[in-house]
């Protein structure tokens, strides 16, 4: 049996390549995906509040890059400098993406019974624990700003 390492790499490579194919013909990433979920999610969201939240996803550089696309693309607005929100648009083309990622997680979860999915998922979340305690590896609000920020 391979190590849980290896599957955990191998499984985040196979659910972003799926992703990234599957949201092409929007324009969107994966991570622009998770992006616009941020400011969906979070009232008067900010682009610390999208670092924050997804700095276990990805570096800055690749969610600042995410957030410009976002942007250029129509998806959001800045309604005032640091804030995000969703245009019209952007609500409603993730309403279009949301069927699409739906499809993906009945196919991504296939023949996995919704326990075991459950007990996978406090597994990892455990384990994260466990080792970021272990090593401080806290992200800070600090940290996600950057020198400066």
């Amino acid at each position: 049996m391979k190590p849980i390492g290896h599957w955990l790499n191998r499984t985040d490579q196979a659910i972003t390549r799926y992703m990234n194919d599957m949201l092409q013909e929007f324009g969107l990433t994966r991570v622009a995906w998770q992006v616009l979920n941020v400011i969906h999610d979070t009232p008067d969201a900010t682009d610390v509040d999208v670092l924050s939240t997804l700095s276990a996803n990805a570096d800055i550089h690749t969610l600042t890059a995410a957030v410009e696309t976002v942007l250029a693309d129509g998806w959001a607005s800045r309604p005032a400098p640091d804030r995000l929100t969703l245009t019209c648009s952007g609500r409603q083309g993730l309403t279009e993406v949301a069927e699409r990622v739906a499809t993906f997680r009945d196919l991504s979860t296939s023949g996995i019974a919704p326990d075991e999915y459950h007990t996978a998922v406090l597994v990892l979340e455990r384990m994260a624990h466990n080792l970021e305690t272990a090593t401080g590896a806290d992200v800070t609000e600090e940290e996600v700003r950057g020198p400066g920020g």
